[in-house]
């Protein structure tokens, strides 16, 4: 456990404390301009104020962490999640936070399906492999940002709004790394072992089933870490264009219309705390299901 910890956390933990710091000493020089703006023309200010003032101003230009941890915490209230009490009421983050991880999920899955699917077409199909493979790769050097509002348009010309644009914009992202993953990972098997199979007379079910799709694991679970983190961009993204009024993305629009900084970044980490939760919950995941086909995990201790 303790090699675990030394091995998994602590360097994680050291990164993110250089990250804080650095944060910090950005924010004196961002927010400086401000200071000396509002400050009397013959004044000298102090090193100390200058950095007491740029770390505490309303609306900087970088918040420092502890602005935005405050900002989460007012934001993040249990009361009246799902409902307005009154009008013009702002919904918690915890409410937008729902909705995106909804687009989130629902676009994940779409992914995921299209991806395997695609992957078990191109490596049972040398016509898809030559077709389809190309596309997929092509896809992905259109800009999410520059394709996204014709989906919306495209989907709400037909009746489709709400949720399934979103879903669809998430699935874009998402299906590339996971038919990449997919795709090397059913090719892994050594050939030995398909040359076993076909001595057994195994069907190409069978071997699908049993043979390669367990080497396809070790591949494919990173692969649905990187679309699961896409999808959630995605769902952000799609949030931008589509007018949608809850939301993480659709609060970043609005809290960047009106220049308040503060909330904006609090929706913003909100938005990478998420995506954190939902990789590591992936992650123990893959641990699990790898110990039960008896691969070793990374940062196993063996003997």
């Amino acid at each position: 456990m303790v090699q675990w910890l030394a091995r998994s956390v602590l360097p994680v933990m050291t990164i993110i404390a250089a990250i804080v710091l650095i944060w910090y000493a950005a924010a004196v020089p961002m927010n400086a301009g401000r200071t000396y703006m509002m400050a009397p023309d013959d004044a000298e200010i102090a090193l100390p104020d200058l950095v007491s003032d740029t770390w505490a101003q309303k609306k900087p230009r970088l918040p420092v962490p502890h602005q935005i941890v405050v900002e989460v915490r007012k934001q993040a209230t249990f009361s009246w999640i799902w409902k307005e009490k009154r009008r013009g009421y702002k919904r918690s983050l915890i409410y937008h936070t729902w909705v995106t991880l909804s687009s989130t999920i629902f676009g994940f899955v779409l992914g995921l399906v299209l991806g395997v699917s695609l992957s078990l077409a191109i490596v049972y199909s040398r016509v898809m492999d030559l077709s389809v493979m190309p596309w997929v790769i092509t896809s992905q050097t259109i800009p999410i940002i520059a394709i996204a509002p014709m989906i919306i348009v495209i989907m709400a010309a037909g009746g489709m709004t709400g949720l399934m644009p979103k879903g669809v914009i998430s699935m874009y992202l998402s299906y590339f790394p996971i038919v990449v993953g997919m795709t090397k990972g059913l090719r892994s098997s050594e050939p030995i072992l398909e040359d076993q199979m076909k001595t057994w007379s195994a069907t190409a079910f069978q071997t699908f089933w049993l043979l390669r799709l367990p080497s396809a694991m070790p591949f494919l679970f990173p692969a649905m870490k990187i679309g699961l983190a896409a999808a959630l961009v995605g769902a952000v993204v799609a949030e931008l264009p589509s007018g949608a009024r809850a939301g993480l993305g659709a609060r970043l629009l609005v809290f960047s219309y009106r220049s308040e900084t503060i909330p904006m970044w609090a929706n913003l980490v909100s938005a990478a705390l998420l995506a954190g939760i939902l990789v590591v919950s992936f992650g123990l995941l893959e641990r699990a299901v790898n110990r039960r086909l008896g691969f070793r995990n990374a940062g196993d201790v063996t003997s």
